[in-house]
């Protein structure tokens, strides 16, 4: 290796790719799913946000579907109406 190097003469140029690699998103997560993929990413040593997108990445390319037990159990109208409810509490 060099003991120094003259990028003065290099040219920069802009990473074409930079609008696809990741988008910034505001997302809601409760406390103890967000303090178990921290634990684990401190693990591993990689950055949650990191961690996260991997497992969700993962889900998009088994194309793995959320099947919750509760929507099974309630029929659509009672979900609409419970819904309503709760918007009109607000």
């Amino acid at each position: 290796m060099r003991a120094h190097y003259d990028f003065s003469s290099m040219k920069g140029t802009r990473n074409p790719y930079i609008g696809r690699l990741k988008e910034s998103i505001t997302i809601r997560l409760d406390r103890p799913t967000v303090e178990y993929f921290k634990a684990l990413a401190a693990e591993l040593g990689m950055p949650y946000q990191s961690l996260i997108n991997l497992y969700l990445r993962d889900c998009v390319v088994s194309e793995r579907k959320l099947k919750p037990s509760w929507i099974a159990k309630r029929g659509r109208s009672t979900r609409i109406r419970s819904a309503n409810r709760r918007a009109a509490a607000r």
